[in-house]
């Protein structure tokens, strides 16, 4: 009989496997995070290409990595071990691919005059090839390894969980790193033809940086290479999994699936909106581009204030209860800041308090998908760990693609000018406005509609979870 969690014979799983692991996260994000702090403003203020392009091409990426990511997974779960193992000779292949592809995203901007001395439709064709060239093959040939391997890092469930907290505390830092230093390197003040000022974004400035973080990124990776050993062996030939045409009827068929994917897309509008619109609000509303470092550090409070509270509060509440009063919460604070319309500071106070209402369902979101997942035991008779998994991380895709392209839409409908920084203007009163609303409006319906679906359609609230918790209990104690 093959053995699927045979560990070979390697030193033991320790703090170096954490820190390794830690690294592979931060050289994940050295491009993830960068994309998603500056790109959008970078594409529409220095590549000078029109938001709702922008935002329509995010979004259908989102779609096209619906397929790759399941292609990589399939095209790991072939892949024959080798000595250093299963899934971490792919960081070895792909990190200088994922980190090239990075830098030719922003290597325009080493052309000052790039709106002038390339042709529109050369510069929407650059964007298209490298974004597409590193988002949906680059990075998922990297990232779906990397997330792969932490199963084969160590059979042990709280080895497994030590990981999943090294990954985090990862990702953490290089927010930081890059949301507090990039926008302090990446902007400019130019004076206006009116002879006021404007902080704008330098694309040279930014090529530079992005540069220097595909370094960056290709020494983490290497440094997650090292560091990070492989110890379980699986026999097992991987099946062919569920196509996306049968995790979509299973998920219509069960009512606690759909409506938490229901809500997670609702959570990453109010979530993403704020996040790209932030690379706005601060230069454009406020005029004060410097002060997007500290809203990055406001958003870090906020966060790290919710992962503080979040499970002993959940815990005695219920998680879809406290979810739903969070995201009323939320909502009534976006609408707020609409109203107020305060000064920059007052703005990133009151947006901490966004960034901690939204926070409590991001930190027990997943845990929400493990009640699903009992649910679904219970409704159907088996455990669909894998099919709701998939589903859940196809339907977050698809939640990200209605984000991106809804920012670069309403950007466009409110005649967002490209080209004001090759022009030395500012944006108008009224477009500065629109991007005030947008970023605050937009959050405040993704919050009400997530408190509506957690409250009203989701199934699963405390009194049920415990119940089904018990029920499993006692059917696993009957079978043994």
């Amino acid at each position: 009989m093959a053995n699927h969690n045979r560990p070979t014979p390697h030193r033991k799983f320790g703090m170096r496997d954490n820190l390794g692991y830690l690294f592979g996260d931060f050289g994940n994000d050295f491009t993830f995070i960068l994309s998603t702090t500056i790109l959008m403003k970078f594409y529409t203020d220095v590549m000078g290409v029109s938001a709702g392009v922008v935002g329509t091409l995010m979004m259908l990426a989102r779609f096209v990595d619906a397929v790759t990511d399941v292609t990589m997974g399939r095209i790991c779960d072939a892949s024959k071990r080798t000595k250093a193992g299963k899934f971490k000779p792919w960081l070895l292949r792909m990190c200088v691919p994922v980190a090239l592809s990075s830098f030719l995203m922003y290597a325009p901007g080493l052309d000052a005059n790039i709106a002038h001395n390339w042709s529109y439709g050369v510069r929407t064709g650059w964007l298209i090839v490298t974004y597409l060239l590193w988002g949906s093959f680059c990075y998922t040939g990297i990232n779906i390894p990397y997330g792969s391997m932490a199963s084969a890092i160590s059979p042990n469930a709280g080895d497994r969980a030590s990981l999943s907290t090294f990954r985090t505390l990862g990702g953490t830092l290089a927010g930081i790193f890059i949301g507090v230093g990039l926008p302090l390197f990446a902007y400019k003040t130019i004076r206006l033809e009116n002879g006021g000022t404007q902080d704008v974004l330098s694309g040279q400035n930014v090529a530079i940086a992005a540069g220097v973080f595909s370094i960056l990124a290709i020494l983490c990776y290497l440094l997650c290479y090292k560091m990070c050993t492989e110890r379980v062996v699986s026999d097992k030939i991987a099946e062919k999994g569920p196509s996306v045409g049968q995790m979509l009827g299973s998920a219509l068929r069960n009512r606690a699936l759909i409506s938490i994917i229901v809500a997670s897309v609702f959570m990453l509008l109010a979530q993403l909106t704020m996040q790209n619109m932030m690379s706005y609000v601060y230069p454009d509303y406020y005029n004060a581009a410097y002060l997007q470092s500290v809203g990055s550090l406001t958003m870090v409070l906020g966060m790290g204030t919710a992962a503080a509270i979040a499970k002993p509060v959940t815990t005695r509440y219920g998680k879809a209860e406290v979810s739903s009063l969070c995201s009323v919460a939320g909502a009534i604070v976006c609408l707020a800041i609409w109203i107020i319309r305060p000064n920059v500071y007052v703005y990133m106070a009151m947006t901490s308090l966004f960034w901690l209402f939204l926070g409590v369902f991001s930190m027990v979101n997943w845990a929400l998908i493990t009640d699903v997942i009992d649910y679904s035991e219970l409704k159907n008779g088996i455990r669909e760990d894998g099919s709701v998994y998939a589903m859940y991380s196809f339907a977050r895709k698809l939640g990200q693609a209605l984000a991106s392209g809804l920012s670069g839409w309403l950007l466009t409908a409110i005649a967002y000018n490209e080209n004001a920084l090759a022009e030395g203007v500012a944006q108008t009163d009224a477009v500065k406005n629109g991007i005030f609303t947008i970023s605050t409006l937009v959050p405040a319906i993704g919050f009400i509609l997530l408190a509506a679906v957690l409250w009203f359609w989701y199934p699963l609230h405390k009194k049920q979870v415990d119940a089904n918790i018990m029920a499993l209990k006692k059917k696993h104690g009957d079978s043994h």
